[in-house]
């Protein structure tokens, strides 16, 4: 059987009505009328000759064609944004865009210092930075909204290419004039003692913390508790207590003196990596591919 011809305009709705699970949102997103994308989704359904959603109270959910369809839509899409970039590059224009999903850890200072680095060079390029939790950068990175991820993980992903890989041990964090600044290791029992500021029970380094004091039978009652590097770092240095961090995370703070780092001696402190992610089977546009290059170099090296 010869291959169905999609229509781009349908196809557009269809992918729009899959992401947002709502023909009113798809509409108003699309600013067209709810009438002209449920005509588009019919014909869609009538041309393949099987249903694309089911159909519920509280929104529309892609049946098994649906899904599939809708992860052609994706890679179209990101198709045609390369091709353009493609083509300006063609043409000689300095111009693009890099979306990049990453956890909080690394939005405080890696990323937009290597934004403004590599604008330095290439002033035509603009970055979209969503920061969101480390299990969503995967899911921005498979849906096609960021071009690149970067968020520290604990097991493979599906579908998911791991560009670039580094070893992150959980670290202690404290003021340099802080007593157990004066140890190469830190345990967790140590921290124990200590005014205490981590980030809650559902983030990858709290959960890894939470499993050593259990095997340690250690109860850990933090003072404070956020899902923002750059909140625990300030207790730190304002209340004198401790916190926990990755090296990247606080290189910037530590090399100014403003605190120490400690390595954690407890078992399983050093199982989580760092890893830079993008879309497995997909060719980067030109811009983000230079950003990739330059973000792999500066996680190795002092920035």
């Amino acid at each position: 059987m010869a291959a169905v011809h999609l229509q781009d305009t349908a196809l557009r709705y269809f992918h729009e009505v899959a992401q947002c699970g709502s023909v009113s949102l798809a509409s108003q997103r699309l600013h067209v009328a709810a009438s002209a994308v449920s005509r588009q989704i019919a014909g869609l359904e009538a041309q393949l000759g099987t249903p694309l959603f089911e159909r519920h109270a509280r929104g529309m959910v892609p049946t098994p064609a649906g899904e599939i369809l809708a992860e052609h839509a994706r890679r179209m899409g990101l198709d045609a944004e390369r091709a353009l970039e493609a083509i300006h590059a063609l043409q000689g224009l300095r111009r693009g865009s890099v979306r990049i999903a990453t956890s909080d850890a690394f939005a405080n200072e890696l990323v937009p210092q290597l934004c403004a680095e590599f604008r330095r060079s290439n002033q035509g390029v603009r970055f979209d930075v969503l920061v969101c939790g480390t299990g969503q950068v995967s899911q921005k990175v498979l849906s096609g909204e960021a071009d690149l991820g970067l968020r520290f993980s604990l097991a493979p992903e599906k579908d998911i290419r791991v560009a670039y890989r580094q070893s992150a041990p959980v670290l202690a964090v404290l003021p340099p004039t802080h007593p157990l600044a004066r140890q190469r290791l830190v345990s967790l029992a140590e921290l124990t003692r200590c005014p205490l500021a981590l980030p809650p029970p559902e983030t990858t380094v709290r959960q890894m913390i939470d499993m050593a004091c259990s095997r340690q039978e250690l109860a850990l009652e933090p003072i404070l508790v956020s899902n923002l590097a750059k909140t625990m770092l300030h207790f730190v240095m304002h209340e004198g207590g401790v916190s926990v961090s990755s090296e990247v995370g606080v290189r910037h703070l530590v090399a100014t003196g403003a605190l120490a780092a400690r390595p954690l001696s407890d078992a399983g402190m050093d199982l989580r990596d760092i890893e830079v992610q993008t879309l497995a089977g997909r060719t980067l546009p030109h811009a983000a591919e230079a950003f990739l290059a330059l973000l792999c170099q500066r996680l190795q090296t002092p920035w």
